[in-house]
């Protein structure tokens, strides 16, 4: 039983290296330009902070979603502040 196995394994790569160069089965990429640059480069968000253009993707979503949050956060805050616990308003004033 592994005897046929090895046989039909070699005669399928037989007909595949006849067929075909083993050059031709490596896989290219040739559609993923990462090293490609096109227009300037990309610079971290601190070497260019007031150049928000120049930052690299990654950096500009971080610091975008963090400016964001930090203004619903304090938006909140500010909205909420007269609103306390009023239980602990009350221990407060036993004591």
């Amino acid at each position: 039983m592994a005897t046929l196995a090895a046989a039909a394994a070699r005669q399928a790569a037989s007909r595949l290296s006849s067929s075909k160069s083993s050059a031709s089965l490596i896989h290219r990429r040739g559609l993923a330009g990462a090293a490609d640059h096109h227009g300037p480069p990309r610079v971290n968000c601190w070497q260019e902070p007031m150049n928000p253009a120049m930052w690299k993707e990654e950096h500009f979503v971080i610091v975008s979603l963090s400016g964001w949050g930090l203004l619903f956060f304090s938006g909140y805050k500010f909205f909420t502040k007269g609103k306390g616990n009023k239980e602990e308003k009350l221990i407060e004033a036993a004591h």
